[in-house]
């Protein structure tokens, strides 16, 4: 059996891309998440992160949405409101149960859109990998919502050690900390930078049974030739200038924890000493002869790849092994698109507050424009966010201050080149010459759908490079019975069954092509287009 500090020792860890428990699958309880929808914009801005549950989803009947039902709570709330919104249509907008997806059906023809993309008539199918991902929705170009899957309720839903959010991954990540924090075990946190690591290892030390300080440092900001007297401390006379004692980090963290944030910058000699302490809880200050003991709880993070440092020479497996006695992976925000409007409006009230400006939160007419304007965000939600929640904080900052005295946010020049979309933004019109032409009218059916057979069909796409409405028109049957027939056809695959390997193999191997992809997968293109920008990829003729 392998000891703990052994390389081939497994390490506890707690994958939190999704909120999967870390028990047989087995032996789980089935419990499905629930659709929803969470408020991003909205006529009054302090409603930002409320949600609507669509329970009914899960039972198979449609939930119909319109201005005036149903209610929108604040989570964790009993009450809530409608939308309300007076320019949004009356009639309502349908969710409609499709197998593990959801068809969204606009009540007025271009009232509502996905992305700056209008839904037509018939609405469109969103599958379980878009809803994992969150689909911006948009009505009347004022009130956004989020639609995508919540964590199942939780009888006993865990507290929210002051993380702002309520998406699946942060559930778990409660869950964790609650589970690991009163354990004497050194806790490695990963994440990417700005993830959060810092405020995770605040909350391990808050619900540890621990009086003493939290103390953190960033090892990647020590000169190393410093790094050994700032974490052990150091004995006068160790060296020229030392005409006292120093305590170090480790001392003065005594009876608590120590933070030490960006572990894999740590140099070697640094990396022996920690190892030592890990192994026998007691340091050598820099000069001493005799060690001394500690009583630290140690919570390491970064964001490096240690095991391809470990493979390079650069870092000890043994100290990772010893540092991982339980493991926490923090997921980047793009993968919990749910949490993006309450922390952004966490984060501007706090600067609006310090403005002396949050009534504009709450506007008293209801005709006012929005305080974040639609177009930011869908923005917001559709950025890759590579700073993650330290980037989205200095972003809410940027907007409050450079639109201080305005009804509204305003997005810069600089800025908007900073919240680039993976694909066209959906605010701008294209400039007068690279405007679409007018939609044709649609050729009157000259034949009946039931005349036009499987060959026929696929030779009528193929010909047509995959456009609908050009085969649909070559046939002579109208548009939504070519749909129709691609639908009943056993050889048709539709865009929408492709799965995201398939998908992300093809555009890297078509270098990112449209055209080349449909000729590959032999979709309809506008379907198509409409997968790969889901996915934040960037079509090159798109």
């Amino acid at each position: 059996m392998p000891r703990p500090g052994d390389p081939q020792a497994p390490v506890p860890t707690a994958d939190l891309s999704t909120a999967a428990e870390s028990i047989p699958r087995g032996q789980r309880p089935a419990a499905r998440p629930i659709p929803a929808l969470t408020l991003v914009s909205h006529p009054t801005a302090a409603r930002i992160g409320e949600r609507l549950l669509l329970h009914g989803l899960l039972n198979g009947r449609e939930v119909a949405l319109s201005r005036n039902a149903p209610d929108f709570t604040r989570p964790g709330e009993p009450l809530g409101l409608p939308l309300g919104d007076p320019f949004m249509s009356r009639k309502p907008t349908l969710f409609v149960p499709v197998g593990e997806g959801v068809r969204v059906v606009p009540g007025d023809e271009g009232r509502c859109t996905c992305a700056g993309e209008p839904l037509h008539g018939g609405g469109r199918e969103f599958g379980p990998e878009a809803l994992a991902s969150g689909v911006p929705l948009e009505f009347s170009g004022r009130t956004v919502v989020l639609l995508h899957l919540a964590p199942p309720l939780e009888a006993h839903a865990p507290d929210t050690l002051g993380m702002v959010g309520q998406s699946a991954a942060l559930h778990g990540l409660r869950r964790h900390i609650e589970r690991v924090a009163d354990v004497d075990v050194p806790v490695l946190i990963r994440g990417e930078t700005g993830a959060g690591k810092e405020l995770v290892a605040q909350a391990l030390h808050a619900r540890s049974r621990r009086g003493g300080p939290f103390i953190s440092v960033n090892l990647g900001a020590i000169p190393k030739e410093l790094a050994a007297a700032e974490l052990f401390g150091s004995v006068r006379g160790a060296f020229t200038g030392a005409q006292r004692d120093r305590e170090g980090f480790f001392r003065a963290a005594q009876g608590g924890t120590l933070f030490l944030d960006e572990v894999g910058e740590a140099s070697p000699e640094v990396q022996v000493m920690l190892l030592r302490v890990l192994e026998t809880g007691e340091m050598y200050p820099v000069g001493a002869s005799r060690p001394v003991a500690t009583d630290v709880r140690l919570v390491a993070a970064t964001d490096a790849d240690l095991e391809a440092q470990i493979a390079d020479g650069r870092f000890r497996a043994p100290l990772l092994h010893r540092l991982a006695g339980y493991e926490l992976r923090l997921p980047p925000l793009r993968e919990r698109r749910e949490d993006i409007g309450p922390l952004f409006l966490h984060f501007a009230r706090q600067e609006l507050e310090a403005l002396g400006e949050a009534h504009l939160l709450t506007p008293s007419d209801p005709y006012a424009p929005p305080w974040v304007p639609a177009a930011l965000a869908v923005r917001l939600l559709l950025h890759l966010w590579p700073g993650n929640i330290r980037q989205l904080r200095n972003v809410a900052k940027q907007l409050v201050i450079g639109s201080r005295g305005q009804p509204c946010l305003e997005l810069d020049t600089r800025l908007a080149q900073e919240l680039r979309l993976p694909q066209a933004a959906p605010h701008q019109a294209p400039p007068p010459q690279a405007r679409a032409p007018a939609p044709e009218p649609e050729v009157a059916a000259r034949r009946k759908s039931t005349e036009v057979g499987e060959e026929e069909l696929l030779t009528a796409l193929r010909a047509h490079d995959w456009d609908v409405k050009k085969a649909a028109h070559h046939l002579g049957i109208a548009r939504s019975s070519i749909y129709d027939l691609i639908e009943r056809s056993p050889s048709i695959r539709l865009a929408g069954d492709l799965s995201v390997e398939e998908l992300t193999l093809c555009f890297h191997a078509c270098g990112g092509n449209l055209d080349e992809m449909v000729r590959r997968l032999e979709v309809s293109r506008r379907a198509l287009n409409r997968r790969v920008k889901e996915l934040g990829l960037v079509p090159k003729d798109a």
